[in-house]
């Protein structure tokens, strides 16, 4: 059965989807761009707004008693692949090891302009 994830911790959906879809032992996060959950005001260059989408993941993550060692899979999706090594150290920051397995995209455009999106797969 899906449980449905929904958090005042990370943006709140602005299109027909959910945060995220608990599956009991494994939970599917929608992707998070750099919006401020509380302001919804996206800050400015990839060092900000990489840090703001992953608190936001971290926000996501707390609200179903998880952090970051319970995530698996990551998806990095990038305005630039130029802001890679960037999003990488900052990446690093919040990821310790078993690192999650992850890809990194280059794409043409994100929602409301944001330089980067990340989504994460999570298990209990």
């Amino acid at each position: 059965m899906k449980k449905i994830v929904k958090t005042d911790l990370a943006p709140g959906a602005i299109g027909p989807y959910s945060q995220g879809i608990d599956l009991g032992n494994m939970i599917f996060f929608s992707g998070q761009i750099p919006l401020d959950p509380q302001t919804g005001v996206m800050p400015e260059g990839i060092e900000e707004q990489t840090r703001r989408s992953l608190d936001n993941v971290k926000g996501l993550l707390e609200s179903q008693g998880l952090d970051f060692s319970n995530v698996v899979k990551t998806t990095v999706f990038l305005d630039s692949m130029d802001d890679f090594a960037v999003m990488n150290d900052i990446y690093a920051q919040y990821f310790v090891e078993p690192f999650p397995a992850r890809s990194a995209v280059e794409v043409a455009k994100l929602p409301k302009g944001a330089l980067i999106e990340v989504e994460v797969i999570a298990v209990k």
